[in-house]
């Protein structure tokens, strides 16, 4: 339904500016009539206008951490008894940011209409993804806004502190890994051609091995920067575009599974969200079937993804889901063993809740080792590059000593 702005004239002779959901223009009128006003201007808001134009209309829209704040104040108005529409005007006047100002008007306006929550959240479109929909569907439909709402919280905040876990633990090791390279290119391009020409110059001297490979890569950068440099990028380009296709993108994450470290910081990752968000959902009253289709947009591995859409395929047939998450490989088997728990006792929901705690211990320690190991090998690799430098200049220094000795 769109919306329309309007300008009014009130019995008492003042005006007032606000906007309102009709059909069309002149039902816009009849209800600001009924209203006890008189309509002065109204016209259709900017952006229906633009929407009935055929242009994309790009909302405004909130991080993830603002999402979680937003659905913890909603869920401790609630809490306290406030209706649903004297909770979302309360959190629209304490808003701060002009973003979450106009999601708050959007809903407030759409519940207004009689649109519920989840459905005007839905319409919106982001921050609200289809887990964030699923689960307030779940809370207009069981009555447990409250409830549901603060467990929703509970998962967007413990999302963004995963997140923030996994960045500050990549940050340094990519740190050491810019200074690395940073230090190589001036080394090569810069600082050996100036200690080694007047050693080229010298007679009887021959160029090592190390220094004439370091020599030519040197006369090469220098010679051919501006093409090395648009070659990274062409370089860069054909890499997002092979990722794109999404035979491509399961052959990558599928490797990314094998590394040594990093592939299981991101399966541990994967297992951690999957177990909590699960165990969210389906506590939340969400059917195990739309459950699984909302959690598998939420791993960031495609084979993971793929496993998870073999599961639900399994289930839809009547299996059980224990199973078919063991066949799959990708998940382990303290996670299989409490599904299978869960499943045969009725309690699902609550032994996944119970083991998310666990994994995200586990994370922690992926996160640990990834963070001594990472660091480690690139500091080993910096030794080999600064001895294989080193040994660059040294060596024809030494040979001119012997010649002139």
């Amino acid at each position: 339904m769109p919306t329309f702005t309007y300008q009014a004239l009130a019995a008492d002779g003042s005006t007032s500016n606000g906007s309102i959901m009709a059909v069309d223009r002149a039902s816009a009128m009849r209800m600001i009539a009924q209203k006890g006003e008189t309509a002065l201007d109204v016209q259709l808001s900017a952006e229906d206008a633009a929407l009935a134009a055929g242009q994309k209309v790009t909302r405004p829209t909130i991080s993830r951490a603002e999402l979680a704040d937003l659905v913890r104040e909603l869920a401790t108005a609630l809490e306290a008894g406030l209706p649903l529409m004297q909770a979302l005007k309360t959190v629209r006047r304490q808003a701060a940011s002009k973003n979450l100002q106009a999601i708050l008007d959007h809903l407030i306006d759409r519940v207004e209409a009689g649109v519920t929550l989840h459905q005007a959240a839905k319409e919106y479109g982001p921050p609200f993804d289809d887990m964030t929909t699923g689960m307030l569907r779940a809370a207009d439909a069981s009555g447990r806004n409250a409830e549901i709402m603060h467990q929703l919280a509970d998962l967007l905040e413990r999302s963004v502190e995963l997140r923030r876990e996994v960045v500050g633990a990549v940050i340094y090791p990519l740190m050491i890994a810019g200074l690395i390279a940073a230090s190589v290119v001036i080394l090569i391009a810069f600082v050996l051609p100036r200690v080694m020409k007047p050693i080229m110059n010298a007679p009887n001297v021959e160029m090592p091995l190390p220094t004439m490979i370091l020599m030519d890569v040197s006369d090469f950068i220098k010679a051919w920067w501006l093409v090395l440099i648009g070659a990274g990028v062409l370089a860069w380009i054909a890499w997002r575009n092979w990722l794109a296709k999404p035979a491509n993108r399961l052959r990558f994450d599928t490797f990314v599974l094998r590394l040594p470290v990093a592939g299981q910081l991101v399966r541990d990752i994967a297992v951690a969200r999957f177990t909590r968000t699960l165990g969210t959902l389906v506590s939340a009253g969400i059917p195990i079937l739309a459950a699984l289709k909302i959690v598998r947009d939420t791993l960031g591995n495609t084979a993971l993804t793929n496993a998870i859409d073999q599961v639900s395929d399994k289930v839809t047939t009547g299996q059980s889901l224990a199973d078919p998450l063991e066949r799959s490989g990708h998940f382990p088997p303290l996670l299989v063993q409490i599904v299978n728990i869960g499943e045969r006792s009725g309690r699902l929901e609550q032994m996944l809740l119970h083991a998310a705690g666990s994994f995200d211990r586990q994370v922690n320690n992926s996160l640990k080792l990834f963070t001594r190991v990472l660091p480690t090998v690139l500091i080993v690799v910096m030794a080999l590059l600064a001895s294989f430098v080193l040994a660059a200049i040294l060596l024809p220094i030494v040979q001119l000593q012997n010649s002139v000795g």
